[in-house]
């Protein structure tokens, strides 16, 4: 016997009795949804087994960065930075080049201290290139959003509203000649950094 109640049903069997919310019921799974969930599995798992079906193997590409003269070691001053634009002359490209005086991340020279980084900040691309603070070795505030962001550790950010690290500039010292070889990270307003 079964009655419903106040979205309260009570159910005899067998000579025993209990009592089921309404709510209960609703979320037991049925069947229905039980073989639709199944079949959504078994398909998941199924699927790429399909002759036709299986995955293309894609290889992974290099972006081939061009090598550029940007400076020289003898002609660095402690905390004096280097305008220059790299990977070209196209928009969001102005960076610096710095010898910061301490150990940076992806420093080159004796004491691997100079580095470069491209002066858009990645919030909103406000241009940094004059924002340089000696003392604390960052780059900013942009004048934006306040974003800062530290050169002796890759360019992280340390305040502000930017979520990524600005691009770094890897630098090869070939005698006394610094060279530009590629970037760490997508400079802002680019889908691609050699793509401008």
């Amino acid at each position: 016997m079964a009655t419903d109640n106040d979205n309260e049903i009570i159910v005899k069997e067998s000579g025993l009795e209990q009592e089921v919310s309404s709510n209960d019921a609703t979320n037991c799974v049925t069947r229905r949804s039980f073989l639709l969930g199944t079949g959504v599995l078994a398909t998941t798992v199924l699927l790429p087994a399909l002759p036709g079906m299986e995955g293309k193997a894609l290889a992974a590409e290099m972006a081939q960065y061009p090598r550029q003269r940007i400076g020289s070691l003898s002609d660095l001053k402690e905390n004096k930075p280097i305008p220059f634009n790299y990977p070209d002359e196209g928009r969001n490209s102005r960076s610096l080049l710095v010898k910061l005086g301490d150990i940076a991340g992806g420093g080159i020279g004796d004491d691997m201290d100079v580095v470069a980084f491209n002066t858009m900040c990645t919030h909103m691309g406000g241009d940094m290139s004059t924002t340089y603070v000696s003392a604390e070795k960052v780059l900013g505030p942009c004048p934006f959003h306040q974003s800062t962001f530290d050169l002796t550790r890759h360019g992280i950010i340390i305040s502000g509203h930017a979520t990524e690290s600005l691009p770094q500039v890897l630098l090869e010292l070939d005698g006394d000649d610094i060279y530009a070889t590629g970037l760490i990270g997508l400079i802002y307003g680019r889908y691609d950094n050699l793509k401008s």
